[in-house]
């Protein structure tokens, strides 16, 4: 089955070509440079930039794929969660083509594509799974014991580990997006440097907190500055970038023991983080449990895991009306 992917729901144009699990091209349009002068996302100035720059984007994944429209078999497109303005330019561009196509729509939750992209990056791949999803806006574990059936077992209760991640970059002064400027910094640091709060990290639930953190890493920035005391950036990065880490990993393979999955991915963008993508192959083999960490191209937004989804459920018989709007508060499941 060829389909269409288009995934518009924050500053990335996603657009992709997939077929069955083999992924023909994934085209991705980033806007950094818009909004990096503004510290984070413009939602108005990110749905503008998907209007000028989705239809080349198609044009120039269907010219990849070696394909035409009229070789299409559906269109997939994120109708939620993000942000509403964003979504509504890749809904209708959607629903535009499989009207004029005479093809079948779907509408695919954003985290259901996170989760898909294990299955594109290891095809062999077959539920049950376990998943972290960690994301600018999210950060949960949830297991999908069957294709289209999730159960949130745990999730934030404030802020997002990628929110954590661009606000104290903000505060060191590292612009943004902030997760990968923390990362690369934190290469050239040592983790163990300074002892940051793990917020939950030995309650019974699977729920996160990283509020608390990025506060004491403020606090303590401050209180170090008023003191007249030197700071190594990049041990600075490197030991809050292991707090988040730490907890992220503790809870994912908590949640493995309590549920009995033996297969465990990694989804979302904050999935690029080199850190976080060693520490979770490197627990998986110590418990000797499956872990599929997708390549980076996979983690971040982008339409082949929309289309990867759509997939699924086109070959299970579903189809999404035309009159199909967008959800920013769509749940998982």
């Amino acid at each position: 089955m060829l389909v269409l992917g288009i995934e518009t729901s924050c500053d990335e144009t996603g657009i992709a070509v997939v077929e069955d699990r083999t992924v023909r091209s994934n085209i991705i349009t980033a806007q950094i440079d818009l909004h990096a002068r503004f510290g984070g996302v413009v939602p108005e100035l990110a749905s503008r930039a998907h209007v000028m720059t989705i239809t080349p984007a198609i044009e120039q994944a269907l010219d990849e794929a070696g394909v035409t429209r009229k070789d299409l078999e559906g269109v997939a497109v994120t109708i939620g969660p993000g942000l509403i303005g964003c979504l509504l330019v890749g809904v209708a561009t959607a629903k535009a083509t499989a009207a004029t196509l005479d093809i079948p729509l779907i509408g695919v939750n954003h985290l259901e594509g996170h989760i898909e992209a294990a299955f594109l990056e290891d095809p062999t791949l077959e539920p049950p799974v376990l998943a972290l999803i960690v994301s600018g806006g999210h950060t949960m574990i949830a297991a999908m014991r069957e294709h289209g059936s999730f159960e949130v077992l745990g999730q934030t209760i404030d802020d997002a580990a990628g929110e954590a991640f661009d606000k104290i970059a903000r505060f060191m002064g590292l612009g943004f997006p902030g997760g990968p400027a923390i990362d690369k910094l934190a290469a050239d640091g040592r983790a163990d440097a300074y002892r940051f709060p793990r917020a939950m990290l030995h309650e019974p639930n699977l729920d996160f907190s990283f509020s608390g953190l990025k506060t004491a890493v403020i606090r303590w920035m401050r209180e170090r500055e008023a003191l007249g005391e030197a700071i190594d950036a990049a041990d600075l990065a490197a030991s809050f970038q292991e707090a988040i880490v730490d907890v992220q990993i503790a809870k994912t393979f908590k949640a493995a023991e309590q549920t009995g999955i033996d297969t465990v991915v990694l989804a979302g963008g904050v999935a690029a983080n080199s850190r976080l993508r060693a520490r979770m192959l490197d627990e998986g083999e110590k418990r000797g449990l499956r872990v599929v960490v997708p390549r980076v191209s996979l983690c971040t937004d982008n339409g082949a895991m929309i289309a990867a989804a759509g997939i699924r459920r086109l070959a299970d018989g579903q189809r999404t009306p035309l009159d199909i709007g967008a959800d920013p508060s769509l749940l998982l499941g």
